[in-house]
């Protein structure tokens, strides 16, 4: 084996200290500044580093000891205003998570200063509450530890740390919220508790619409005849004021919705230019009942006799009453608008228990025949 011995492009010059002689390394980063490292003890241990830094910057993997002093908090306001693949309403809660949660700790540390042990500790703190503050609940404590370690990724990216402290961190489990499923008696009398709002109210429990897309349903978007919605642009209600943009996927969608519907949406559409949305507040976007506490949402609910419930509840009736109406998965993926029809199972996996009974059912019938399925029956 031949062994070829890296030169040093820099110089290593030493100097005296009251410990004794000690050598410095001056040399170029990348970017052609000058910079230099002291007290390496031995003129070796001098030539080794240096040699260590001209291989790095051949493989692209140079480290400036000096870029880790930058701050987390410049990095973090980079990060937020570079998210343009985000939407809205998720910018606005990443920026009100970052501002309540992330900067007040971290925003004035450096990159380089911060360790693995101390960011779990953080995350710890966050989900049992610390120093009189309320434990934050699993979706906020995970979504504060996916800033800070989206942040970090990108310091890494640009080789400013050599690796992410804020990964292999263990965050608390999300617990999804039992489903309400209204019967088809309960949505109708909840249709006729909320009295002008009764077609909407139908149109979320049949269709499965989240609420920006009913709220950004324009007349061009309803076929009567065919009987479908085309879901195009969502109307959201953010920080103030309603943002309208995509879908939350990003994709449009063709959705099914029952001939009951036709006349009431023929009704809402009366008098209206293509253009209009169907469902508005005096001509303006309608923003979501449920932000206020006593709002005619809230008040139907309760005058039905229904449990508390918000209105996205009625997407997951739409997702039952059309699986128990016998849609398979695949349909009611596309109906919501969910990304996969993994997604769809996951979400209401408990919705297709009876399947699972047909299928012992009908592996039963075909075992039946053979003739260890005899042997099992008599011996029954």
């Amino acid at each position: 084996m031949v062994r070829v011995r890296v030169r040093p492009m820099g110089s290593i010059e030493p100097y005296e200290t009251v410990s004794g002689r000690r050598y410095r390394v001056r040399y170029r980063t990348p970017d052609h500044r000058q910079t230099d490292k002291r007290g390496f003890k031995t003129k070796r241990d001098a030539e080794q580093f240096a040699a260590s830094v001209e291989v790095k910057k051949a493989r692209g993997e140079f480290i400036d000891p000096a870029a880790g002093r930058i701050s987390i908090g410049s990095l973090g306001e980079q990060w937020l205003n570079s998210r343009s693949d985000l939407k809205a309403s998720t910018v606005y809660v990443y920026r009100s998570a970052w501002r309540l949660h992330v900067a007040p700790v971290w925003a004035d540390r450096s990159l380089a200063s911060v360790r693995n042990s101390e960011v779990q500790s953080w995350v710890t703190d966050l989900s049992n509450g610390s120093e009189g503050r309320k434990p934050k609940s699993a979706t906020v404590v995970r979504r504060c530890h996916d800033i800070l370690a989206a942040i970090f990724d990108v310091a890494v990216r640009d080789h400013l740390i050599p690796s992410n402290p804020a990964r292999g961190i263990k965050v608390p489990r999300k617990v999804s919220k039992e489903h309400v499923y209204l019967t088809h008696d309960e949505l109708a009398a909840l249709c006729l508790a909320t009295g002008e709002h009764a077609t909407l109210i139908g149109l979320l429990g049949y269709t499965g619409l989240r609420w920006g897309e009913a709220a950004g349903l324009r007349v061009r978007d309803i076929n009567l005849l065919r009987g479908r919605l085309n879901v195009s642009q969502n109307a959201v209600y953010v920080g103030g004021e309603v943002v309208v943009g995509t879908p939350k996927t990003y994709e449009r969608r063709s959705v099914p919705f029952p001939e009951i519907l036709v006349g009431p949406l023929r009704q809402a559409m009366a008098g209206k230019t293509p253009d209009d949305v169907v469902f508005d507040d005096h001509g303006a976007y309608m923003t979501t009942p449920t932000i206020k506490a006593n709002s005619w949402w809230h008040r139907s609910v309760r005058e039905v006799g229904l449990p508390p419930m918000t209105i996205h509840d009625l997407r997951h009736t739409a997702a039952s009453l059309a699986i128990s109406a016998g849609a398979n998965v695949k349909a009611v993926q596309r109906m919501l608008g969910h990304a996969s029809a993994a997604m769809t199972l996951d979400t209401y996996s408990d919705l297709f228990d009876d399947d699972l009974d047909s299928v012992a059912a009908v592996l039963n019938d075909h075992a039946a025949h053979t003739d260890v399925g005899k042997m099992w029956a008599n011996a029954s």
